[in-house]
């Protein structure tokens, strides 16, 4: 019976982004790069596939327990510093539902159109003050050595009748900024980076990152 062999980080890794999202991974590198100009940041930061780490169960009932459960599993497998996120849609008048099942709300993970035309439906007779709606997101950080933070971001809004825009993904096309004309879906990237509960949640948790970075080297 052979042994399993250990996972191999790719030379220069640093941290592990809990994702196989290309994105979120070139948002993260952004991020670092402001932060630590000496950093090579295209080396430095991977992502959960380039170090073969294993899927993680989100059996957690927040999005902070998600995302800490994801950080402090990959961390633990690759021996490296690892960064993981938990988000999701969070509506007023379903008492924060679908919050941490955002994903799987018509039933089956990651079918963006079902999970949108369900909620759609299911607030077809709510008025339109009383649609607002946030999205949310954790990010949390873990090190080999157990320390671990998790930061939280929030971007609220009013939820639209139907689906305005091309861009984004999952709920993007029907939740409308605070402060904004446009869905999120018809906003830009830097324009949504800048706003987002996702970019507010890695800025807060950059310097936990740069001094967990620091210690390590």
């Amino acid at each position: 019976m052979s042994t399993p062999t250990a996972p191999v980080a790719p030379a220069g890794a640093r941290v592990v982004l809990a994702t196989h999202n290309a994105g979120k991974v070139r948002e993260l590198r952004s991020l670092l790069a402001e932060a630590l100009p000496a950093l090579d940041v295209e080396t430095a930061v991977v992502d959960a596939g380039a170090v073969g780490a294993p899927d993680v169960v989100e059996d957690g009932v927040t999005f902070e327990q998600n995302a800490l459960k994801k950080a402090r599993a990959v961390a633990a497998h690759t021996g490296l510093i690892a960064v993981a996120d938990d988000s999701g849609l969070a509506v007023d008048v379903l008492g924060g539902a679908p919050g941490i099942f955002s994903a799987r709300w018509a039933g089956r993970h990651g079918d963006d159109k079902a999970n949108l035309e369900l909620l759609l439906a299911q607030l077809g007779d709510v008025p339109d003050e009383h649609r607002g709606a946030a999205f949310v997101c954790a990010a949390a950080l873990a090190t080999p050595r157990g320390g671990d933070h998790v930061e939280l971001g929030r971007m609220p809004g009013m939820l639209l009748r139907e689906p305005v825009g091309d861009g984004g993904f999952g709920y993007d096309p029907i939740l409308r900024p605070a402060g904004e004309d446009r869905s999120t879906a018809q906003l830009s990237s830097a324009e949504k980076n800048a706003i987002s509960h996702r970019g507010q949640a890695f800025r807060a948790l950059l310097p936990h990152l740069v001094a967990a970075l620091s210690a390590d080297s």
